[in-house]
Parts: structure tokens; sequence; C-alpha cells
């Protein structure tokens, strides 16, 4: 599974396989059940995540007790709650695995340590976060300028692998639209393509 990392690794470094291969000997990968909460709502996250292999939900539940997703990481993402903003650091959302999951874990705890250990690993870092908060922000501006039917035309054709692998009730939340709603669109573009 480590191969995966490295690959992943390699489009933000110039440094070789070998070099690569040291760094992952640092990491730890762990294997996770469906259903584990790696992280509650309110608690102050101490951890982040890289999935090599299964589906994690972000999810939270607001004042009127509604549980609403706002993202699912899958293959080749990070899953990490940036609060440090916040006064009290507690996390706002929630996450779950919704398939066994293969991660990478990393100790925020010594986070400085793997960048002194590694130094290469903080530039690796910044330039993930960059990317990863740039297609936070295009995403985030097409949603909001899209109507549901090309919200789900949207996620088709970026993350199919979502419409089999996520519970439709999920599926509907994460495009902000009811369950009816998201069969109503499915059942008229399917009709759309025949």
């Amino acid at each position: 599974m480590k191969d995966i990392l490295i690959k992943y690794m390699q489009r933000f470094t110039d440094l070789s396989e070998t070099e690569l291969e040291k760094i992952v000997l640092d990491i730890h990968v762990t294997t996770f059940e469906k259903g584990t909460i790696l992280l509650h709502q309110g608690e102050v996250p101490d951890k982040c995540y890289f999935i090599l292999k299964g589906c994690v939900r972000q999810y939270g539940v607001d004042e009127s007790g509604k549980e609403v997703t706002f993202n699912f990481f899958t293959e080749e993402q990070s899953a990490t709650i940036f609060n440090q903003h916040t006064n009290d650091k507690a996390s706002k959302y929630s996450l779950s695995c919704l398939e066994e999951s293969v991660l990478v874990v990393g100790d925020l705890s010594i986070e400085q340590d793997m960048y002194d250990l590694h130094p290469v690993l903080e530039t690796m870092t910044r330039k993930i976060i960059e990317e990863n908060i740039g297609e936070m922000h295009d995403d985030f501006a097409t949603f909001i300028a899209s109507t549901p039917e090309e919200r789900y035309k949207a996620l088709q054709k970026k993350r199919p692998e979502l419409i089999y692998r996520v519970p439709q009730h999920q599926l509907a939340s994460y495009l902000g639209i009811t369950p009816e709603s998201l069969s109503r669109i499915k059942k008229r573009l399917g009709k759309a393509h025949l």
C-alpha cells in the first residue's frame, strides 16, 4: 500500500523513489473497519489521514439534529480538519469510514518533528494543501452556481464512483438536495439516455 503513497508524493517533489521510501518508513498505515468514527464533532483533532483504500465521510449535525454530509474522501485524498483558526480548536465535523479503509495516519502532535526529520515533507505538505484548497474553491464556486441536476451531472463526471459507493441519502445531502429529489434527477437523466 505504501507504494500508492510514494507515487502520490512524487507529484509534489523531485526526490528519488529511494529517498521517498526512507520517508515512508516513518509513516503509519492503519486499517479501519467500516463504521469507525475517526473524529467526533466537538473533539479537538489530533490526527490527519490520507486514504490509500476506502472512503471517509465528513459530516456534521446541525442545531436541529439534522445530519449534513460535507464531503467524501477516497483513494489518494487527505481527510484533515483544519481548525487552528478557532478559539477552542473543536471540530465542527465528524469523520467516519464508510468502507473498510486503509489510511496513512499522521499525528499532529509530532508534525513538526516529522518536518525536522524530513525537511522536504513541509514543502510537500504545503503544495498538497495548496492544490486541495484550489480544488475546494473551484468545487464550491461551481456548487453555488449550479442547479441540483447540474451538481449531479458534475458528480457523475468528476467522481462517478461515489454514486455506487455511498448511501443515496448521504449522497443527496452532499448535493444539497433531498433523497427524493435525487431519485427524480436520476430517473429523469436515465430517461434522457434511452
